[in-house]
């Protein structure tokens, strides 16, 4: 469960000081095994956070994730013991991100430092150490030149990533590893995809540009814009002309090349970003299954939006009781991964995992591969798709498939790392092909 503490009711929104303080607790929440996006979410539910201030906290959050090597090693000189309770850490640390990417975040260290003392002031668990944190943000201020280099003597202080998996790149991708690292402390572009139901490329571009918004294509049916906004103020967003997605997730759907009438089964589907792109492709008989039913209202909504339908089904990828017995014609297997090639949109991963995630995520996705092979028709496609970087659960898990099932592998992209550039742009994703030999 996870402890939100809520503000005093006269706490300002619109200040630095509130939008630190709950961050705060969104950070300690990451550091207590939680998942970022569902800290907030708890926040935003059971605090009065308006919008302005909401993005704000997701920013700041998101930003200390990025930091947080960093942040913890400067803590580790600034302090003479862990900050306790875990919001102070989650304070000192959101505050230290502001300070080491001051010309990043926009705000002067002075401000950053007069909030960061606010904000403890106006928290129940925090308002005893308004001194400490007063104390050690100052210091930083006075003594960055000397600090600066000591933190970052270690891996994690110079690179914000574990150890491990800084290791870990290094023995996959022994040229690439320190590039796939920058990649993934860059903030995410938006990337759109344009419903081919709706409009074409050409034409959103042209409804972006009046509407003053600079974008450019980045694949068949992708548009980056080049600054983010609110989906709510993107044209069209609301009526289903366009929505988020990747650019290296748009590979998924054309690769199973449907055609109208194809019965069609998306496991894993939640939250429903490759179903819509299947269904704006082709009329089709399309199942999404996914384990969670609470996911699967998110995959609904996103289909009202688009105006589109599928068979929402709960069940899990490795059994087959929710299944009819009818064979489908394509397969696509988003299976379960450490999402390892996803870390600049959510940079509390890197935090969460452990080493022996990868292993286990792995075997899973062996079992669901297995079992859904079983569903798929003579001379069908089932396409592998993992958001993961380690070969574990992408290139060795697709060569041991075909090897145990004498599948047919088919031309497909592999092994994508992730690009921040201005020719390229997307996350790290693997895709495999496998055709079915015929009866």
């Amino acid at each position: 469960m996870i402890q939100i503490s809520l503000l005093p009711p006269g706490a300002k929104a619109d200040s630095l000081a509130y939008q630190l303080a709950y961050a705060a607790q969104a950070v300690a929440a990451v550091r207590a095994g939680h998942a970022l996006p569902q800290a907030l979410a708890q926040i935003f539910s059971r605090s009065d956070a308006p919008a302005q201030a909401r993005g704000a906290i997701q920013d700041l959050s998101y930003r200390a994730m990025r930091s947080l090597g960093l942040t913890e090693s400067l803590l580790g000189l600034l302090a003479n013991k862990p900050p306790q309770p875990e919001v102070l850490h989650g304070l000192l640390v959101t505050a230290l991100a502001l300070l080491v990417n001051e010309e990043e975040s926009g705000y002067d260290s002075f401000t950053v430092v007069d909030q960061a003392v606010q904000a403890a002031a106006i928290s129940p668990e925090m308002s005893f150490a308004k001194g400490v944190v007063n104390a050690i943000l100052r210091r930083l201020l006075r003594e960055r030149a000397t600090l600066m280099p000591q933190a970052t003597k270690t891996p994690p202080g110079t690179w914000n990533y574990p150890t491990w998996w800084i290791d870990r790149l290094k023995a996959a991708y022994p040229e690439q590893w320190q590039a796939i690292l920058h990649a993934g402390n860059q903030a995410p572009p938006l990337t759109l995809r344009v419903n081919r139901r709706r409009a074409t490329v050409a034409q959103y571009l042209d409804t972006l540009q009046q509407a003053g918004m600079a974008a450019r294509q980045v694949g068949p049916a992708a548009v980056r814009l080049q600054r983010p906004v609110p989906v709510q103020q993107l044209p069209g967003f609301a009526e289903g002309v366009v929505s988020v997605q990747d650019a290296a997730a748009q590979l998924a759907a054309p690769l199973l090349d449907v055609a109208d009438g194809m019965r069609v089964l998306d496991a894993c589907a939640a939250p429903g970003g490759k179903t819509g792109h299947l269904l704006e492709l082709a009329d089709l008989d399309l199942q999404a299954l996914d384990h969670d039913t609470r996911r699967l209202q998110r995959i609904a909504e996103n289909l009202d939006r688009l105006q589109l339908k599928a068979r929402l089904t709960t069940g899990d990828a490795r059994a087959d009781d929710w299944w009819d017995g009818q064979p489908f014609d394509r397969i696509l297997a988003d299976v379960p991964c450490t999402a390892s090639g996803i870390v600049r949109r959510h940079p509390d991963i890197r935090w969460l995992r452990r080493k022996t995630d990868t292993a286990q995520l792995a075997t899973l996705s062996t079992q669901i591969l297995d079992k859904l092979w079983q569903m798929l028709r003579p001379d069908g496609k089932l396409l592998l798709v993992t958001c993961s970087l380690w070969p574990q659960e992408s290139e060795q898990q697709a060569v041991a498939f075909a090897q145990k099932h004498n599948a047919i592998r088919l031309p497909a992209p592999g092994q994508l790392l992730p690009t921040a550039s201005e020719t390229a742009d997307h996350d790290g994703l693997f895709y495999a092909l496998f055709q079915k030999p015929g009866a």
